[in-house]
């Protein structure tokens, strides 16, 4: 068998296992490595800034662009804040038997309907009886203990990935290179030219999705913000964020979106029941959504996918699906960045392949 070809298999089972094992590493750089490629312009532009006739420190620049990051994520807490608190108000103030007899109401209709047409041989109240029973059960068997404990365990894992990936991030943008010149310091030199020309295409592709995730979140906020302020929706900002940010999911993003932006209607409207206003806050709120949903599909996503990582809409739609089968809403956010880096990887090895001669020995 062909040296090379042995070579490149080795080297890239060898690199899934180590990917496998070392899962946490692995998305602790991948997150590190999206944050340094955004930072690093802001760290580039303050690092040019004269003060005194010289520049700053580039630590001092790195420490500004990780406070503008942090600002950001703080301006986006704060918006979250009064929903939170009128949700509190709202839930403290709630006549629980008057809301639950607005929801099961057109349970209670159906279930009517049922019996009168003698499509069931069951005694008025068996769907309500059956909820509650249902609910009963549900409320009891959950082991709070476990619960607790799964909490503190999440909470200490989200701290020990923010310190990890803070750290890499800094020192991915302070030693400016030092993990491309890790790569190249490990390739023996006949594949030099093949990695080079993968690494380069491989940057720039992931490159432009990156700003095409940028672009699409912003267009996304800016049309859910714009028709729910204009249809009169309460906290049209929080939800057009919230929508902006889970669109990062494909497909199932903006469904999130609606589903969270009708929640929050509703609960602020001050009725749950189904009344004819609720029905119409409703859907003021899907049609925003299908607007939003129209231009992601029609307009955004075939810009961002088709032309920054070359791909067609049909390929897009397989992977997304393959990476939600291995992680769930990880895999499906990981799924087309992954998938690129495997295509111009095979793609270069192959190219490489067929022009350069040390490829046939």
């Amino acid at each position: 068998m062909n040296r090379s070809l042995v070579f490149f298999f080795v080297l890239a089972v060898l690199l899934g296992v180590l990917i496998w094992y070392f899962s946490n590493i692995f998305f602790y750089i991948t997150i590190s490595l999206v944050l340094a490629t955004i930072l690093r312009p802001l760290t580039n532009q303050v690092l040019r800034i004269q003060i005194f006739g010289g520049h700053p420190p580039r630590f001092l620049a790195i420490l500004f662009s990780f406070i503008v990051v942090l600002l950001i994520i703080s301006s986006f807490i704060i918006l979250f804040i009064p929903l939170i608190s009128d949700q509190v108000e709202v839930i403290s103030n709630l006549n629980f038997d008057k809301v639950l007899d607005g929801v099961l109401r057109p349970l209670k209709g159906f279930e009517g309907f049922l019996i009168e047409n003698e499509l069931v041989h069951e005694k008025p109240g068996f769907i309500v009886n059956t909820i509650k029973s249902s609910s009963f059960d549900l409320i009891t068997n959950i082991n709070f203990t476990q619960v607790i404990n799964d909490l503190i365990s999440l909470t200490g894992s989200f701290f020990i990935a923010i310190l990890a990936v803070t750290f890499i991030t800094f020192f991915l943008l302070y030693e400016k290179g030092i993990l491309r010149r890790q790569l190249i310091s490990i390739i023996p030199n006949q594949y030099f030219e093949v990695f080079i020309a993968a690494l380069y295409k491989v940057e720039r592709l992931l490159s432009n999705y990156l700003l095409g995730l940028l672009f699409q979140m912003s267009a996304i906020f800016s049309i859910a913000s714009l028709g729910l302020s204009i249809l009169g929706i309460n906290y049209a900002l929080t939800i057009a964020v919230f929508a902006a940010v889970a669109n990062l999911i494909p497909y199932l993003g903006p469904i999130l979106g609606a589903v969270f932006g009708i929640i929050v209607g509703i609960s602020t409207s001050g009725s749950f029941a189904l009344t004819n206003e609720t029905i119409f806050l409703i859907l003021k709120i899907v049609s925003v959504f299908a607007v939003v949903q129209a231009t992601d599909n029609l307009v955004l996503q075939p810009l961002i996918f088709s032309k920054s990582v070359k791909a067609h809409p049909l390929e897009i739609f397989v992977i997304i699906f393959v990476g939600a089968t291995i992680a769930q809403i990880p895999g499906m956010i990981a799924a087309i960045p992954a998938y690129t880096v495997l295509k111009v990887s095979i793609t270069e090895a192959y190219a490489g392949f067929r022009k350069y001669q040390v490829f046939k020995k």
